[in-house]
């Protein structure tokens, strides 16, 4: 047996939602290894929030089944939920409670004790900046709302953490405090089902990624495997002022033998031209010094980036994420 079949938590096998004309979640098959960091990445509509709530047993699927630590979603609901957390994207919490005492009634849901809850509550609570508030949460911001949500899907000690878009609506502060608090997490040797259309965050806290699309899984693998085998080392970023320069720099590309890979997208009205390479910024030089841009002043903007997930997605997909 492989290394993965050895130490598997999570079996999907073939799974598939429907609703009416639309096939939300369309056979998916993936296995997920006991302490792994595993995100499901996609856009909105891609499918990932319908995939999580089969798996959590909220939705009954149309067909397939997941084995979840040998239970099975479709007749082991009972055992499933009481080995899982859910920190979903909708945020759940109970507002006319203080939010020691939100994080205390699930605790208490659990079994465990008012001692051990208080103290779970309080350890929780201050790592996410929110111990010690008297107000009731529904008067929280929503980023306080979801660190609360978070606290309240971690003070069982679930063996299997799914989180449904995590950071989403927080500041840049606050967002870094849920990163890393999840990669603590991850030394603990709790699985985390990581549900994101953040390309960054995807990248930064993956074990392994698959990437969803129109509820199909279109690649698979950790970061640095999908970067390599679907992207290239560098991107650069050319945006004209008229479609024509564009055009006349598409022309001048097929000279060049460095540029691997070019694509043109739309953004906002914006003509604008990828250039994926292999090498440096030397060869990034060399690029410009071969004259794809006949003009400087054709150009509106440039950026040069390293290859990023988001550059894998529309290699694969021929859009970008949020398109």
């Amino acid at each position: 047996m492989s290394e993965i079949e050895d130490s598997v938590m999570i079996e999907i096998k073939d799974l598939k939602k429907h609703f009416r004309e639309v096939n939300a979640v369309d056979g998916v098959s993936i296995k997920i290894k006991k302490g792994e960091l595993f995100s499901i990445l996609g856009p909105n509509g891609a499918g990932k929030t319908t995939l999580v709530r089969m798996l959590t047993t909220v939705l009954t699927p149309t067909s397939g089944d997941a084995i979840i630590k040998g239970h099975s979603i479709l007749k082991g609901k009972d055992e499933i939920v009481k080995i899982i957390g859910v920190c979903p994207q909708e945020i759940t919490i109970y507002e006319v409670l203080r939010a020691e005492e939100n994080v205390e009634f699930v605790a208490s849901m659990h079994g465990i004790s008012r001692k051990e809850a208080r103290e779970k509550a309080k350890k929780l609570l201050e790592k996410f900046g929110i111990a010690g508030r008297k107000d009731w949460s529904k008067n929280f911001s929503g980023g306080m709302q979801r660190r609360l949500n978070l606290a309240m899907a971690l003070v069982f000690d679930p063996e299997i953490l799914f989180l449904d878009e995590p950071t989403a609506g927080l500041d840049p502060q606050a967002r870094r405090l849920v990163w890393d608090f999840i990669q603590d997490l991850k030394k603990e040797d709790i699985t985390i089902i990581l549900m994101t259309h953040d390309m960054v965050e995807a990248d930064s806290l993956s074990d392994r990624v698959a990437i969803l699309d129109q509820g199909k899984v279109i690649a698979l693998g950790t970061p640095t495997e999908l970067k390599e085998k679907y992207g290239s080392d560098n991107v650069l970023e050319v945006s004209f002022f008229e479609q024509d320069d564009l055009e006349i720099a598409k022309k001048n590309l097929e000279q060049i033998s460095f540029a691997t890979n070019w694509k043109e997208i739309s953004r906002k009205e914006r003509n604008i031209l990828l250039i994926s390479f292999q090498g440096g910024l030397k060869i990034l030089v060399q690029i410009l010094q071969q004259g794809i841009i006949n003009n400087i002043n054709e150009v509106e903007n440039m950026k040069f980036r390293q290859n990023s997930l988001e550059d894998v997605f529309l290699n694969l997909t021929g859009r970008r994420l949020r398109d």
